[in-house]
């Protein structure tokens, strides 16, 4: 009895020190996430508005660019995969290599060649452990996302992009990254960043909204060169800073929900513990009053 009490106990305060761990990281996610879900919202009214000066571009001109023209044929597809750096965020990462399987499947299924560009540590050791080659990779930061890891990944796959593919170019880009809905639903989402698909939304205009007239100096392809490199910078800030606020989101429900496992643990290992105390008093009684009964009969006896 004794030494099954001291393992109960033993459990206790190993499932406490846990519990101290999980409780921590979900406030230090729950203070995050705030934060996050500001950059997100920030952000949104210059990526509306450089996709509007983008489709305008694209709408209301003529030119064939290299960006917006779909290619004849694709031969090499290139998928950008957003993950985080750090564990203990449930489904977080694994949602996201899910989905990129799936893609790489549909991608091989039609013929293409797929070559892969990994941000975050869990997709680095993913493709390591599997021995999947990747062309790049950025890792550290994935909570924080900074503006220049965006325009490094951007510059990386628009050279990619416009190089030949007998050169080992690629003909088209996917990213797959964490959506941010709300604190409890974060979407796996996948997206075709090139060849350019600008999507305005589903709204419609309203009756009485008068289109602009636009002019573009010095002319169309300039303008196109020079607009196109922001907007992929900024589509891809975006993607991270939706895969910061998701994956903060999602830490913070799985260390909420380990907090209340290791809270049933202490309770479940406190109970057998005091079960276990009890018989071991009651033990111990009954071997005294047996003592007793056993010494009063001898005495008896003499």
């Amino acid at each position: 009895m004794g030494a099954q009490l001291r393992v109960y106990r033993q459990k206790i305060k190993s499932a406490q020190t846990t519990k101290k761990i999980t409780r921590a990281m979900e406030l230090i996610s729950a203070s995050r996430i705030a934060k996050a879900q500001q950059r997100v919202v920030a952000s949104t009214p210059y990526a509306r508005a450089v996709t509007r000066a983008v489709s305008a571009v694209a709408t209301y001109s003529n030119v064939d660019h290299p960006l917006t023209t779909e290619p004849t044929r694709i031969d090499r597809a290139a998928i950008v995969v957003f993950t985080s750096d750090r564990g203990l965020a449930g489904a977080f990462s694994s949602n996201v290599l899910k989905e990129t399987d799936q893609l790489t499947a549909l991608l091989q299924s039609q013929g293409k060649e797929v070559v892969y560009y990994l941000v975050g540590r869990k997709s680095v050791s993913f493709f390591g452990f599997r021995r999947r080659a990747s062309v790049r990779s950025w890792t550290g930061g994935t909570d924080l996302p900074q503006f220049d890891t965006a325009k490094e990944i951007a510059d990386a796959i628009l050279e990619a992009f416009k190089t030949d593919y007998k050169d080992g170019g690629v003909d088209e880009i996917h990213v797959v990254y964490n959506r941010f809905v709300s604190m409890i639903s974060q979407v796996p989402e996948v997206v075709r960043l090139l060849p350019l698909e600008v999507v305005e939304g589903e709204q419609k205009p309203s009756a009485d909204e008068v289109f602009p007239l636009y002019e573009f100096e010095p002319d169309v392809t300039k303008v196109l060169d020079a607009l196109l490199p922001v907007y992929i910078e900024s589509r891809l800030f975006n993607a991270m800073l939706q895969s910061a606020a998701s994956e903060h989101a999602a830490r913070q429900k799985a260390m909420k929900s380990a907090t209340d496992n290791a809270e049933k643990l202490i309770l479940n290992y406190t109970r057998l513990s005091n079960s276990a105390r009890q018989a071991e008093i009651t033990q111990q009684i009954s071997e005294i009053v047996g003592g007793a009964d056993a010494l009063s009969s001898a005495g008896k006896e003499d």
